[in-house]
């Protein structure tokens, strides 16, 4: 076990390494800057989309509301990584790791933006009348033969990353956090979390988008209020937590209280990595939800899509971090979901803990429906539909057996499938630029009309 571990850690080093980040900032400010800043232009334009896609519009093809396609992305993308990857990344690499957060975010909003038009550009109906859609098949439609092999790679990748950090961590980090706080044995979780799961899944992506699109809404404004409410205890530490943030992105952060300090390479490093952990904008994740959305056309939901990065890093992870800055628990020495939990405490005695361990119980349950998902649609890439069925059986018998494990070499393996995940989309994505761009163009130059379905089968 020893071996395979030192195998699978000099692999998550070089994935992640300096050309991973390279590769994932690198393409993000390719399609920014083809794309002439439209994501961040057009923000507005996205909320408002959204705020119209709560209900199909008449002619559009797919299984789910554009609204409920963006809450199942967000289920999958707001979840430990807001609470507890935030404080890892501060840990680590010191408050300029925020700044490097953003950074990400920003270019990743294009990432998400282009994912989401190949997806619903290249979709196809499957045996059982479902939309399905994702990298493999803007892989297989978009590309020529000779790429055809990361269509594969990229699947099963996605269907075993999705048990390590979709699934097990994520009960994991449940039932760590209900045991540590309110003394429930690890187990009963597991179970509790079993039947949960399976109750939403076995009735497949409508289920999972009507639970998401109730339950991902209410956690997220119920934890962004708390923490506006630790910011407005701690407003006067604002300002000098905005200097260390971006001081600190620049320069080496020197040790302090129990911070051991950490080089600019830190910060850049684990901003990047556990940005991209949070927000997924490369990963080809997301993608594959947004494929089953009831749009008219790739455009609208690739406007959609971009919000989900923004409101992830740029809201959901600001929050996290600042409210660790400005109360200077990052000096505490603790670090993970303790690091933020004891940052809500100090702030809000008494109460603060409990809003950090609900939220993050109910962003890991959310993250564990959106994963299904995505595992799902890996899966029948690879197997047929008749897989699917015995997918979501061993998926949520996964939940217990993560629940109660050491989850150490999981934890190393899923990083670094999920780095490997992104390689084949990422490479998909610079191929596809100059139709991503094409269909940009033309959309916005007829004034942001409504395009024609997506395309099916585009062979």
């Amino acid at each position: 076990m020893e071996a395979l571990t030192n195998f699978v850690s000099s692999i998550n080093s070089i994935v992640w390494g300096p050309l991973m980040l390279v590769l994932i900032l690198g393409t993000g400010l390719f399609l920014q800057i083809g794309l002439k800043l439209l994501p961040i232009a057009k923000l507005g334009f996205g909320f408002k989309l959204l705020w119209k896609g709560r209900t199909p519009s008449s002619g559009s093809e797919g299984e789910i509301s554009p609204f409920n396609a963006l809450m199942t992305s967000l289920s999958a993308t707001i979840g430990t990584g807001n609470i507890a990857g935030v404080a890892t990344a501060i840990f680590l690499g010191g408050p300029g790791a925020l700044f490097w957060m953003w950074c990400t975010a920003l270019v990743g909003m294009a990432t998400k933006f282009a994912e989401a038009v190949c997806a619903v550009r290249y979709r196809e109906v499957d045996e059982l009348g479902n939309h399905v859609g994702g990298p493999m098949y803007y892989i297989k439609n978009g590309l020529s033969k000779k790429w055809y092999w990361l269509a594969p790679a990229f699947a099963g990748f996605g269907a075993i990353a999705g048990f390590g950090i979709g699934n097990t961590v994520q009960a994991n980090s449940v039932a760590d956090a209900l045991n540590s706080s309110y003394g429930i044995p690890t187990w009963i979780t597991g179970v509790v979390l079993m039947i949960l799961v399976g109750a939403v899944i076995l009735g497949g992506i409508k289920r999972i988008a009507k639970v998401a699109g109730k339950l991902v809404p209410f956690m997220a404004i119920a934890y962004l209020l708390s923490g506006l409410i630790v910011l407005g205890i701690n407003a006067a530490e604002i300002p000098a937590a905005l200097g260390l943030i971006f001081t600190h992105a620049f320069t080496p952060t020197a040790a302090t209280g129990g911070f051991a300090g950490a080089a600019v390479w830190a910060a850049i490093r684990f901003g990047v990595a556990r940005g991209v952990f949070s927000n997924e904008a490369g990963l080809g994740s997301a993608p594959i939800a947004h494929a089953a959305a009831q749009t008219k056309g790739p455009i609208n939901q690739g406007l959609v899509a971009m919000l989900g990065t923004f409101i992830d890093t740029i809201i959901v992870c600001s929050i996290t971090g600042l409210a660790i800055i400005t109360s200077g628990a990052w000096k505490s020495g603790e670090t993970g979901a303790s690091l933020t939990s004891t940052a809500f405490e100090t702030t809000i005695p008494g109460v603060g803990a409990h809003v950090v361990t609900i939220a993050l119980v109910i962003f890991a349950f959310t993250t564990i429906l959106g994963w299904s998902f995505y595992g799902e649609k890996c899966v029948a890439y690879l197997l047929g539909v008749k897989s699917i069925m015995p997918f979501r059986i061993l998926w949520c018998l996964a939940a217990p057996l993560g629940a109660t494990a050491n989850l150490g070499f999981i934890w190393l393996l899923a990083d670094t499938l999920n780095a490997l995940m992104a390689i084949p989309n990422l490479i998909a994505l610079i191929l596809l630029s100059p139709v991503v761009f094409k269909l940009t163009r033309e959309f916005f130059a007829s004034g942001g009309a409504s395009e024609e379905p997506g395309a099916v089968n585009p062979q």
